[in-house]
C-alpha cells in the first residue's frame, strides 16, 4: 500500500496547527468505499459541542510531534470517538495528542471512515437514529481498515518520525474504542500494535473472528462506570476476554464521568485519566528515552 502526504486540509483549519502533518492512508479511493461520492466536512459546533468531523471518505492521520528534547520514541494512534457518525475531533483527538506530546509521544490523530450523514448536524442525525447498530455494522471492518493502516504506515515511517516502530500503539474513544478493540483482535504481523488503549469502548460491536490472539498486546481500560450508554460492563468484558487468555490488561472502572468526556474538565474522577493512562505508560517502560 502506498502513502503519500496531503496539503493541510481547509476543513481542518479549527483543528490543525501550522506545523501538524495530514498524510492520506490510501493512494486512490479506500477500498471497500470506492464508490461514495459525499465530502468530508468540519463544523465548529454541534448539540454535542465541537468542533466535529463529519463525511470521512479518504481517511488520513494528522502528526502532533512532541517537543525534541522530551521525545521518546514512542508513537500512538489516537482514534476520537462519535457513533462513527462523527468525530469528537479535539477532546478525544487534538488535545489528547498535545497531553500526550508533552510526555514525550508523538501522536498521529486518525480520521476513520464514517456513516455518510445528510445534513450539517452529524450529532442530530445520530441522535435520531435510535438503533444506530444496524446502520454502523457496515461501517466498521472500514474503520478497522482504517486503524490497521496508520499503524502500517506509522511503523513503516518510523525513521521518518523519530519513532521506535517496536513502540507504535492505539489508544480509541467510544467507537474510536471500537476501532482500537477491533484493531486488537485483527491485527497482522506489520499492523500488530504495541499496546491497545480502549477508552469506554463500545466492545460489543468488535468483530473477533480468531478470538485473543496468541501474541495480544498489553491493554489499558478505563470507563466510567455511570456511563449512561451502559458501556462499563463491555469494558469488563474485554478485561475477562483479555485476562482469560492470559494477556497482561488493566482495567480502570472510575465512579463518575459519564460517556464522552474525553480530555474535558467536568470536575469528577474521569478528570485525572490521563494521568492514568501515562502513568501505564512508564510502567511499560514506553516513555524511557
Amino acid at each position: 500500500m502506498r502513502t503519500f502526504l496531503l496539503p493541510l486540509l481547509a476543513i481542518g483549519c479549527l483543528s490543525l496547527s501550522a506545523e501538524d502533518k495530514v498524510i492520506r492512508l490510501y493512494d486512490g479511493p479506500a477500498p471497500g468505499s470506492e464508490k461514495w461520492t459525499h465530502t468530508e466536512k468540519e463544523v465548529p459546533k454541534t448539540a454535542w459541542g465541537g468542533p466535529v468531523v463529519f463525511n470521512v471518505v479518504n481517511p488520513t492521520i494528522t502528526v502532533v510531534h512532541p517537543d525534541p528534547t522530551v521525545a521518546n520514541g514512542t508513537a500512538v494512534v489516537i482514534a476520537p470517538g462519535g457513533g462513527f457518525f462523527l468525530l469528537s475531533i479535539n477532546s478525544e483527538g487534538f488535545d489528547v495528542a498535545h497531553a500526550l506530546a508533552k510526555k514525550g509521544v508523538t501522536s498521529f490523530v486518525l480520521r476513520y471512515r464514517l456513516v455518510e450523514c445528510k445534513t450539517d448536524d452529524p450529532a442530530k442525525e445520530l441522535m435520531a437514529s435510535g438503533d444506530i447498530g444496524p446502520i454502523v455494522a457496515p461501517i466498521i471492518p472500514l474503520a478497522m481498515a482504517d486503524g490497521l493502516a496508520a499503524i502500517g504506515y506509522v511503523r513503516t515511517h518510523a525513521a521518518e518520525y523519530g519513532v521506535n516502530p517496536q513502540r507504535v500503539g492505539i489508544i480509541g474513544f467510544s467507537a474510536g474504542g471500537t476501532v482500537a478493540c477491533s484493531v486488537a483482535y485483527n491485527y497482522t504481523a506489520a499492523t500488530r500494535p504495541d499496546f491497545v488503549a480502549p477508552i469506554y469502548p463500545a466492545f460489543s460491536w468488535t468483530p473477533k473472528p480468531k478470538g485473543v490472539p496468541a501474541d495480544a498486546p498489553p491493554l489499558f481500560i478505563l470507563t466510567a462506570t455511570d456511563d449512561p450508554l451502559g458501556l462499563a460492563p463491555q469494558s469488563v468484558d474485554l478485561y475477562r476476554e483479555w485476562t482469560a487468555a492470559k494477556k497482561s490488561a488493566e482495567l480502570h472502572l472510575v465512579a463518575q464521568g459519564g460517556h464522552g468526556f474525553g480530555m474535558n474538565v467536568q470536575n469528577k474522577p474521569t478528570d485525572g485519566w490521563i494521568e492514568r493512562f501515562t502513568d501505564w505508560l512508564g510502567w511499560q517502560g514506553l516513555l524511557k528515552k
